[in-house]
């Protein structure tokens, strides 16, 4: 007798589901998804308790604004030069954000009260970050539930983003509009290979 493997359409599906069953046995908080914009299908899926790495403001945004779409609040510390009407056009609930723009030495607690009640605190923080300070919020983030996404250094990210090769349009020979942005966004990290997509932004 013969017997076969079971197959399933999406592994990673049911990967994510024992994980699950793995955490409730432990006695530790499940990992829940967070939603994300569609331009980051298939490149990264934001799970309460992690930290994420970007290389842009855009990125950063873009990355709270699922969250806040889906109604839930986010938090930016450390971001003087906060573009109020680039995170609206990101899909940002102004009405359900909070804004520490300059913490200077504070910035860690900051950002850990800022966790303890938000879903997705954006973070630039203000050097480089040591090991036990990084610990202090990922264990924050694990018992709040919440994410972090960082633009900066940081010692460990599950997955880090970057956008390469920004192409505008619009402009003809010297005139014209600025209409949208194409970029390829880079997912680096959780252990496998880098993806790749294609984004346009408006």
């Amino acid at each position: 007798m013969s017997v076969r493997p079971l197959e399933v359409d999406d592994p990673r599906t049911v990967v994510d589901q024992l994980r699950g069953r793995i955490s409730a046995l432990q006695g530790g908080p499940s990992r829940l998804e967070v939603p994300t914009l569609p331009m980051f299908d298939g490149l990264v899926r934001l799970r309460t308790g992690g930290v994420y790495g970007v290389d842009s403001a855009t990125l950063g945004m873009a990355l709270a604004a699922g969250a806040s779409q889906a109604g839930e609040w986010v938090g930016f510390v450390g971001w003087e030069d906060f573009g109020v009407e680039a995170a609206h056009q990101q899909g940002v609930d102004l009405s359900r954000t909070v804004l520490v723009p300059a913490p200077g030495e504070h910035w860690l607690e900051a950002t850990a009260g800022l966790v303890d009640v938000l879903k997705v605190v954006v973070l630039r923080p203000p050097g480089m970050v040591d090991a036990k300070s990084a610990s202090i919020l990922d264990a924050r983030l694990r018992a709040r539930a919440g994410v972090l996404v960082v633009q900066g250094d940081w010692p460990r990210c599950e997955v880090r983003l970057s956008a390469e090769q920004s192409v505008w349009s619009g402009l003809g020979a010297g005139q014209g509009f600025l209409r949208e942005r194409r970029m390829e966004l880079v997912a680096r990290g959780g252990g496998r290979l880098p993806a790749r997509t294609e984004v346009v932004l408006d």
